[in-house]
């Protein structure tokens, strides 16, 4: 018979994981405690932007494989399998991880677990997590120690989640028994078919790998961007240095764009809840270099504001600013620690008249930042500008015609904070551009880093 599985939280990730698992052809029931969310669900609409998303919850809703509840006593009588994809965000009181969501949706499950079953999670946990999860699952749930636990991070990347899911490039599955390891293989045989990596690992291993692999992005990151210091102080162009450094194979030319910074709900509270964790744990060597990580990331922020402030003669206030981009990255409508409504913020503090474009956020950034204009298009944005700082490299931003922004803008001056710009060009149409860690008053490279 068919394994059936549960999706247990309809956030970015479980929306995501729930519909990819419909399209693998499992029965699946997504489940959320907020009625209104779900209820969105069941008429086919996603509520936040993912490229093809839309279009996977709609098919599957109709097909039947995919529906919604927010009961968790039919979860429990559904499914043989249950994800847990909870958020986790960082504390209101530290750093650590917040993981009240998690508790309270197992302590939720547990009465409603009369048969043998497996819980998955997938949601970003401190290490030691599932153990007691497990244990707490033990301790409540009629089934007992029949209701095991497995821990299976997800590796998702927003604006590509859809492939992430169906074709990623590893699955790692924390598992603590045989049958454990067998119900995952069944679920994700199609992409171990196609040739994903199935890595088989203890419960603790699996929970640190993806707090490892965000952390190690974000230091690769923020080294580039400490870096891009040294390189202003000397008069060198971080372009070039991060090419000439990503061909050797060992670095890669990826995640090597100096700029203004990491964002999102991932990398920041990641980085800072595996510091808290590895503290507890008396690692202090690895709390030592996250704190760093993080705070070098903070400063390429303050560093973009610097050179707004510069590019508008030294002093930002009363003056026309137009910033564009709200969103972490493009491709996504997600605001969650976003260095351009960072940005724009401090620029606004320090008495900048500052309008807001993003092509997909706008909403989001209104509502985290209501303090702030928010305009409908690049040239309401632009027109009248003193100053621009690109601080989103949506493609619409990369392929605006220089020239004819000069023709709305009062100063051609920009701000190129995620050199994704084409600065020979911009120059010639008489721009001043400046970018972290490019040489200003001679020609510049053209291009992004990577």
């Amino acid at each position: 018979m068919a394994l059936k599985l549960s999706v247990l939280g309809m956030g970015y990730l479980g929306v995501t994981h729930a519909a990819c698992l419909a399209e693998l052809g499992f029965e699946v029931l997504g489940l959320d405690v907020d009625r209104h969310r779900i209820d969105r669900l069941r008429a086919g609409e996603v509520p936040f932007h993912e490229p093809g998303l839309d279009e996977l919850v709609r098919a599957h809703c109709l097909t039947g494989r995919l529906r919604f509840t927010t009961d968790y006593a039919e979860a429990g009588a559904f499914a043989d399998v249950h994800f847990l994809t909870v958020g986790t965000p960082q504390a209101a009181d530290g750093d650590r991880a917040d993981l009240r969501f998690v508790d309270a949706a197992a302590d939720a499950l547990a009465p409603c677990l009369t048969r043998p079953c497996l819980v998955v999670g997938k949601s970003t946990v401190p290490v030691g997590t599932a153990a007691r999860l497990a244990a707490r699952l033990a301790a409540r749930t009629p089934a007992g120690a029949r209701a095991e636990v497995a821990w299976n991070p997800e590796f998702l990347r927003e604006g590509t989640a859809v492939a992430d899911t169906l074709r990623p490039d590893r699955i790692v599955a924390g598992v603590a028994s045989a049958r454990a390891e067998s119900l995952l293989r069944e679920i994700y045989a199609p992409v171990v078919e196609a040739g994903t990596p199935f890595l088989v690992t203890d419960l603790a291993t699996a929970e640190l790998a993806k707090v490892a692999a965000n952390s190690f992005l974000a230091m690769k990151i923020s080294f580039v961007n400490a870096v891009s210091e040294v390189c202003e102080a000397a008069g060198a162009d971080v372009l070039a240095l991060a090419r000439a450094i990503g061909h050797d194979a060992r670095i890669g030319h990826r995640f090597l764009g100096a700029g203004v910074g990491f964002g999102g709900g991932c990398l920041p509270k990641d980085v800072r809840a595996f510091r808290a964790r590895a503290e507890e744990l008396g690692c202090t060597s690895v709390g030592t270099l996250l704190d760093e990580v993080d705070q070098v990331n903070l400063r390429s922020r303050r560093r973009v504001v610097d050179l707004a402030r510069e590019s508008a003669g030294g002093d930002l206030a009363g003056r026309r600013v137009a910033v564009l981009g709200a969103a972490f990255k493009p491709g996504t409508d997600d605001v969650r620690d976003s260095p351009a409504l960072d940005v724009a913020s401090a620029v606004s503090r320090e008495g900048a008249k500052v309008a807001v474009y993003d092509p997909m956020a706008t909403g989001n950034g209104r509502r985290a930042r209501p303090e702030l204009e928010f305009v409908d298009s690049m040239r309401s944005a632009v027109t009248g500008a003193e100053t621009v700082l690109l601080l989103t490299e949506w493609e619409e931003f990369r392929r605006a015609d220089p020239a004819e922004l000069a023709r709305w803008v009062s100063v051609a001056a920009v701000v190129d904070g995620r050199n994704a710009l084409d600065h020979a060009a911009w120059s010639a149409a008489g721009w001043t551009v400046r970018a972290p860690g490019r040489p200003s008053g001679r020609p510049l490279l053209s291009g992004p880093a990577a």
